[in-house]
């Protein structure tokens, strides 16, 4: 039969159907609403004595099961502002503390700042001051890679995890799966975007000469949530940069967020963070996609890391900076995926 067996049909379709004249076809701004923001003062800030640093953190909703929020970079506690009190309200203990060096947290007179000295302060911080055993983690960018650590280098201290938008553990005993797949071992390539790691890294020095008041450092950091295309459009109001940018108007702080860049050119480790290895927890890995300076291949990556996963699940209208841009969809799954540690 013609037409493999079908007859043409010409239909009209219904006046709200047919085709509008838009200049793009969808726009950001119509993402779902967002969780009201906190004021700035919403949450009281706590200070702890934590290997021989004075850590600043939020400690909200004490009695219930820990979670531990790591932030990232350019971020600190504040870019929990959003899931602190929904997680609160669900029966949580939060912790968020900004990682030595960061916001509110000490800076150190010895210079030590690397995953593994990361990593030590936050299990210090929820084992040695807040008496937890064990506690639940959500974790993105390099709040993500000392989540891997911490998991491998305290068994059975994190009961669960939550990742995302960062770099997934290397596992160095896998060459062979990344090979197949056309993936390098190493997920850092020399995409445009990642520029800034060449900048803090290599040249720090002159990087740090050219922002020399608070006004241009602000101004620098402020580029990571605008345009540098880390987020989605939209995604941080004008009121909302300045709140985050503020903690880096200090040069001290500044300085100390960009150590571990530096570790791909010419400052030593401490110790080798456990992050070449699989993190066998239960893991739930959410993704979002506008993000342009994580690689693309992120989620497959996940596959051979997180052998006891969920997902990874894709988030739309969402970039880097996950917990802020699609608060509505973080603290729901957090609240579904730690449901079990509440009972």
């Amino acid at each position: 039969m013609p037409n493999g067996g079908f007859n043409h049909v010409v239909f009209e379709l219904p006046e709200k159907m047919k085709p509008c004249t838009m200049i793009k076809p969808y726009s950001l701004k119509h993402r779902p609403p967002q969780p009201e923001t906190p004021a700035a003062d919403a949450f009281g800030v706590k200070y702890s004595s934590v290997n021989g640093l004075q850590i600043a953190y939020i400690h909200e909703g004490a009695g219930g099961y820990p979670l531990l929020l790591l932030h990232g970079y350019p971020e600190t506690k504040r870019i929990w502002w959003r899931n602190i009190q929904a997680l609160v309200d669900a029966g949580f203990e939060v912790v968020a503390p900004d990682l030595r060096g960061y916001g509110d947290s000490d800076t150190s007179d010895q210079d030590q700042y690397d995953l593994v000295f990361y990593s030590r302060d936050c299990h210090a911080l929820m084992h040695d001051v807040l008496g937890h055993t064990q506690c639940g983690v959500i974790a993105g960018d390099v709040g993500g890679a000392v989540s891997y650590d911490l998991a491998n280098r305290y068994p059975g201290f994190v009961s669960k995890l939550i990742t995302f938008n960062t770099i997934p553990p290397m596992i160095v005993d896998q060459a062979d799966w990344y090979a197949e797949r056309g993936m390098p071992f190493d997920p850092l390539d020399d995409h445009p975007v990642g520029e800034y790691r060449i900048r803090q890294g290599r040249d720090w020095r002159e990087t740090i000469s050219e922002l020399d008041t608070p006004v241009r450092r602000r101004r620098y950091v402020r580029d990571f949530y605008e345009h540098r295309a880390w987020a989605s459009p939209y995604s941080f109001t004008e009121q909302d940069i300045d709140f985050m940018t503020e903690p880096f108007a200090d040069e001290a702080s500044l300085l100390a967020s960009w150590a571990p860049y530096q570790q791909a050119y010419d400052r030593a480790m401490s110790e080798v963070p456990l992050v070449l290895q699989t993190v066998n927890v239960p893991t739930l890995v959410l993704y979002g996609p506008d993000d342009q300076v994580v690689p693309k291949d992120f989620a497959k990556r996940c596959e051979i890391a997180f052998p006891n996963r969920v997902g990874p699940l894709i988030v739309p209208d969402c970039g880097h900076f996950l917990q802020w841009e699609r608060a509505d969809v973080l603290n729901d799954m957090a609240v579904l995926f730690f449901a079990d540690c509440l009972s």
